[in-house]
């Protein structure tokens, strides 16, 4: 069988093998079909820095003196473009470089496919395209069929599909990381490229479990699968691997406990299982020389391991152990002081207690130590200072006590010092000043007493300056600006007393000054703070200063945060603040400051919090404050503003607390308030509000305060809010406000609302039938409208005549006009009879008479049995016309008579 070795080497001396061989007309064909692929693939790509304005075609010694262009034999074998900003698709040309090996276009913004032509490419040996933006699947056929591939590296880009399961029989290394890769991790990576050296799929979306067919890859050297969403255990046999090196699998679910057959592998040198839930006991194999001569760097940090072994003899080759944030817990592990190469010891964030041991100091190597976190009580041991490499030293958060020793001034090397919230007392060593390598003193709330020692001024590296929460006292020092590097400085709550000296102004790369809590800081604040230019936070709360408010802070363009709240600041917000675009937080409550609150401060987009709380500002609260789209908290509460709540506050949409009490405001609650969905905090006591508590504030869904208590509001309290806001504290002082939680009953008010209700429906009902009687009175009038004109018509079409005023003795037979029909009455009592008319009228006579009309006379008539009617006699016309007049007069009063 031909040696692995004797193969690879063939296949490089292949091509020039072949080159020689070729024709020269073929040769030339070919280069300039070379030519051509590689314009194509120019053409499709921006070049802003004109990278490739030496491609050109026309050259005589083109392509292989372009940029990028190596040739072998005449022809190109290698294409490397990295970090030259070039951004476009990968052409498919490419394919058309038949003799190429090797490809690099790393770091630029090449972006879209993978091109499945580069599967054509036979002589492909390495392809690097890390650090770009290409997207979609890899094809399928692209590493399948370059046999001859051995590298192939497309990580940091936004790949995505499954990880390839068919790969080039000769890969030796494979990196997928930093991309959207889905699915499992395939079963059979380990036959189809058994020679894989090198394996990095971390920081993609791979689920499922780690695939035990990984051990049997004996060549692997670097398996990285950090930072996916793999599960299970680790498999025993990636024991089996046994060239492995490091082994890497942090940011995963994988849980159980750690296979002690996993540090015993010889070749092992980092072991990295940080942020999984792993339990159980760590192997006592990880830390013992016997089993594993190689391994220099185990981190476990941010499990849920609950034992730490003791073992009689550690490996001099440990240089890193990271334990930090597990369950472990017990004395301190004195027995790991035996591991002479310990350069890193992190045991924080555990539950180790009793004494730090002295023999710590056996550890020379030590260049961190970090006890951070736990409850180690007594006193830090003095052989601290042995360790003559220490950098970092972190006791923090601890119960230890004690003063901090003077010999840690001697560690030449230390870098940080983190002691804060322990129990420490006594003075701060001056011979901390002498460390000249020291970026960060952290000594916050402890118990130390004393001055600020000036040596400390001496710290010419020093960036982080914390001795908040102590005891100290005196003055703060003149020198102090003379830390050049300083970032960080918080004094806070201590007892300095006098004024801030000017030599802050020295400190020009501060960027967060905190002087709170002093009570005997006084006076005006010194003009040289305004000239900080990279101040971005401000704390001078809870002092005694005094004057003007500085208009100064405006100067300082960058600043993010400003807390002057109780002091004695006099006169107005100053209108500058408005140009302070990054600021995020402004309080200045508890001072005397008056005036009214500036529309400029609207300007300042970041705002988050505003609180002018105690001050004495009065005017109306401005509408532009509703331009505060990112405001959390608006707090003007016990001041003296007037005017109503601007409704348009409810366009700050971030809002959570929101305090008015304690003014002068009237008007009703805008019920747009609801709005306010983040809304917690919602508190208008003691104001002038009148009208009625707005039911769709119980709408808010995480209001837990809310107080509308001393006003002027009436009504019943919406149930839904009296409900959810129970405490009648929060109600009271409304003499006109009832309902629950307030015991007074709104049962008057009851009958007073229901009284209205009734008149309103009263009102109504009369005014429809008012209406109502208009219209049938216009409907009558309309009627007898077109009745007149129908009979007009009807007279003028029969030529109906008026007759004159009849002699008397009319009404007999003989009295009428030759021939004329006789007189029809129509009756409507069987027991009047015409001849009864007749005498009641007295023969129809003039005397008789009551009117006349233009369709006879009419009669009185006056019967026997004393009856009286009125008697129409209608004219005597042609026979045809009365009939028809007598019927239209006499039909509609039947009508009537029979209803």
């Amino acid at each position: 069988m031909i040696p692995l070795q004797l193969c690879l080497h063939l296949l490089v001396l292949f091509p020039y093998l072949l080159y020689a061989a070729t024709p020269p007309g073929n040769q030339t064909r070919g280069v300039q079909s070379e030519i051509d692929a590689l314009t194509a693939f120019r053409q499709t790509l921006h070049d802003p820095a004109a990278a490739l304005s030496t491609w050109d075609p026309s050259d005589a010694s083109a392509p292989c003196s372009w940029r990028g262009i190596a040739c072998s034999g005449g022809r190109v074998v290698q294409l490397l473009l990295p970090r030259l900003r070039l951004s476009g698709p990968i052409s498919d040309r490419i394919s058309d470089l038949s003799y190429l090996q090797k490809i690099s276009l790393r770091s630029n913004s090449f972006s879209g496919p993978l091109p499945a032509s580069l599967s054509r490419l036979p002589r492909l040996r390495s392809i690097f395209l890390q650090f770009n933006s290409l997207s979609g699947p890899i094809p399928s056929s692209l590493l399948s069929n370059i046999t001859t591939l051995q590298m192939f590296d497309a990580s940091s880009n936004m790949l995505t599909g499954p990880v390839p399961s068919s790969l080039p029989p000769y890969l030796r290394y494979l990196d997928l990381s930093s991309n959207t890769f889905t699915g499992q991790i395939p079963s059979n990576l380990s036959s189809s490229a058994p020679g894989l050296q090198f394996l990095n799929l971390s920081f993609n979306r791979l689920r499922g479990t780690i695939p035990p067919s990984l051990g049997l890859l004996k060549d692997l050297h670097y398996l990285w699968l950090d930072w996916n969403i793999l599960e299970g255990t680790i498999p025993a046999a990636i024991a089996n691997c046994t060239s492995l090196f490091h082994l890497s699998l942090q940011g995963n679910k994988l849980r159980g406990i750690l296979p002690a057959a996993i540090p015993s592998i010889t070749s092992l040198q980092v072991l990295t299982l940080s942020h999984n839930q792993f339990s159980g006991s760590i192997p006592d194999n990880v830390f013992q020389a016997e089993t594993n001569s190689s391994l220099r760097i185990v981190q476990l940090a941010y499990n849920a391991f609950t034992e730490l072994p003791t073992v009689a003899s550690v490996s001099s080759t440990l240089q890193v152990l990271d334990f930090q944030e597990n369950k472990l817990s017990g004395s301190f592990p004195t027995w790991l002081t035996r591991g002479s190469g310990l350069t890193i010891f992190d045991i924080s964030g555990n539950n180790f207690s009793g004494p730090i041991s002295p023999q710590v100091g056996q550890l020379s190597a030590l260049q961190e130590l970090r006890l951070g976190q736990n409850s180690f009580s007594g006193s830090i041991p003095a052989e601290i200072a042995r360790c003559g490499a220490l950098q970092t030293l972190d006791l923090e958060q601890n119960r230890l006590s004690g003063e901090i020793p003077v010999a840690i001034g001697s560690l030449n090397s230390l870098r940080n010092i983190y002691l804060r919230e322990n129990d420490l007392s006594g003075n701060i060593p001056a011979s901390l000043g002498n460390l000249s390598k020291l970026e960060t003193l952290s000594l916050g709330h402890n118990r130390l007493t004393g001055f600020l020692p000036d040596n400390l001024s001496r710290l010419a590296n020093l960036t982080f300056l914390d001795v908040s929460g102590n005891k100290l006292n005196g003055s703060i020092p003149s020198n102090i600006g003379n830390l050049s590097a300083l970032q960080t400085l918080n004094l806070s709550s201590n007892s300095f007393s006098g004024q801030i000296t000017a030599s802050i102004g020295s400190l020009i790369n501060l960027r967060a000054l905190d002087l709170a809590n002093q009570k005997n800081l006084s006076g005006n604040l010194p003009a040289e703070i305004f000239g900080l230019p990279n101040l971005q936070y401000v704390s001078l709360a809870g002092n005694s200063f005094s004057g003007d408010l500085p208009e100064g802070f405006s100067s300082l363009w960058s600043l993010r945060q400003l807390n002057l709240t109780a002091n004695s600041f006099s006169g107005s917000v100053p209108v500058t603040y408005g140009y302070l675009e990054f600021l995020s937080v402004l309080s200045l409550s508890h001072n005397r400051i008056a005036g009214e609150i500036p529309p400029e401060l609207a300007n300042c987009s970041n705002l988050t919090v505003l609180e002018l709380r105690e001050n004495m500002l009065s005017g109306s609260i401005p509408s532009d404050l509703s331009h505060l789209a990112d405001l959390e908290v608006l707090d003007l509460g016990k001041n003296a503003f007037s005017g109503e709540i601007p409704p348009e506050i409810s366009n700050c949409s971030s809002l959570v607390v929101l305090k008015l009490d304690g003014n002068h405001i009237t008007g009703e609650i805008p019920s747009s308030l609801s709005n306010l969905s983040k809304l917690q905090t919602l508190d208008l006591a003691s104001n002038n509000l009148t009208g009625s508590i707005p039911s769709a504030l119980a709408q808010i869904p995480g209001l837990t305060y809310f107080n509308v208590s001393n006003n002027e509001l009436s009504g019943e309290i919406p149930a839904i809010v009296g409900s959810r806001f129970g405490a009648p504290s929060d109600f009271t002082g409304n003499p006109n406000l009832c309902g629950s939680p307030l015991k007074t009953e709104c049962g008057d008010s009851k009958k007073r609302h229901r009284r209205k209700k009734i008149l309103r429906l009263v009102l109504f009902i009369g005014a429809a039938a008012a209406a109502l009687l208009l219209i049938l009175s216009l409907c009558c009038c309309c009627a007898f409208t077109v009745l007149k004109w129908r009979r007009r018509f009807l007279d003028n079409r029969n030529g109906v005549k008026k007759r004159r005023s009849p002699g008397r003795g009319s009404g007999s037979s003989t009295g009428t006009e030759a021939g004329a029909l006789p007189p029809k009455l129509c009756m409507f009592n069987n027991r009047i009879t015409y001849a009864d008319t007749q005498e009641a009228t007295r023969q129809f006579d003039e005397e008789n008479v009551q009117s006349r009309g233009r369709h006879g006379l009419v009669f009185k008539a006056c019967y026997s049995d004393g009856t009286v009617l009125s008697i129409l006699r209608l004219p005597s016309t042609s026979a045809d016309g009365a009939v028809d007049l007598f019927a239209f007069e006499i039909l509609p009063i039947e009508a009537r008579a029979r209803r």
